[in-house]
Formats: C-alpha cells, structure tokens, sequence
C-alpha cells in the first residue's frame, strides 16, 4: 500500500480541502483512485486534476438578470 495514499495526505499535497478531493474521486477525474469499502486509495503518482468549475462569476446572480442584461 506505499504506492498509495490517503485522500487527507493528497488534499495536503495539493492544497485543497479534503471533501473537494472526495468529490474528485467520485466524479472520477483522478485517474488511477480506487475505493476500498468506505476509503479512497490515490496513486502517490497521479496527478492533481486541473479545476472544471467556473470562476469568471458569469453565473453569479444569474437568476436577476434580464433578457436585456445577456446582449450586452
């Protein structure tokens, strides 16, 4: 098992929370992450995944905008 680590020592490695890392490993973008009964084994090799969310805020407030607001 020293090819693997935890998914608290990989949030650590690549400095995000470890319920973010979790959501990874389920999503399945981290290649190679197997779970093994209610725990997740990551390859001490993979790779830190690059971050699908948006953050230009182009959804922020997205609700009170107006058909107006969207051509500009």
């Amino acid at each position: 098992m020293n090819k693997y680590a935890t998914i608290k020592e990989t949030a650590e490695r690549w400095g995000l929370s470890t319920r973010r890392v979790q959501k990874m490993c389920s999503d399945g973008v981290i290649q190679g992450a197997m779970k093994f009964g209610r725990e997740w084994a990551i390859p001490r090799d993979a790779e830190k995944p690059a971050d699908g969310r948006v953050t230009t805020g182009k959804y922020v407030n997205w609700r009170k905008r107006t058909e107006d607001d969207d051509s500009k």
